[in-house]
């Protein structure tokens, strides 16, 4: 589930910010799931819980935990930055115009898009 590397320069906080996010974005993780404790998570990984326990703060800063005093931290819903969204969508829409230009149809854009969604599925 978590990739931990010790001997990257990374800091470790960082690492585990990092593996949420990514279980978060790609849906391995939803919205309200329970995470670990932070002693579970710190014994899990062989790290110091003030390491996790910075690393979930961080996390709920960035609106990823949330936490309910008594029961422990659970996913949110990240809320969506519309000008964040919209960026990414002008970005997208310039890359499609150029794979068209460049001689590419709309239906291997599509299909390069489902085979990456798929990829996200897997990992």
């Amino acid at each position: 589930m978590f990739k931990i590397d010790m001997k990257n320069r990374k800091p470790i906080y960082e690492q585990i910010i990092d593996n949420f996010t990514r279980l978060i974005i790609s849906g391995q993780l939803g919205e309200n799931d329970r995470v670990p404790s932070v002693r579970d998570m710190a014994r899990e990984l062989s790290v110091n819980p003030n390491t996790v326990q910075k690393a979930y703060r961080e996390l709920e800063v960035r609106k990823y935990f949330y936490t309910v005093v008594g029961q422990g931290s659970f996913i949110s819903s990240p809320p969506e930055e519309a000008s964040e969204i919209a960026a990414l969508f002008e970005k997208l829409q310039n890359i499609v115009r150029e794979l068209v230009f460049r001689g590419k149809n709309i239906d291997e854009i599509i299909g390069f898009i489902e085979t990456a969604e798929g990829q996200n599925d897997k990992n």
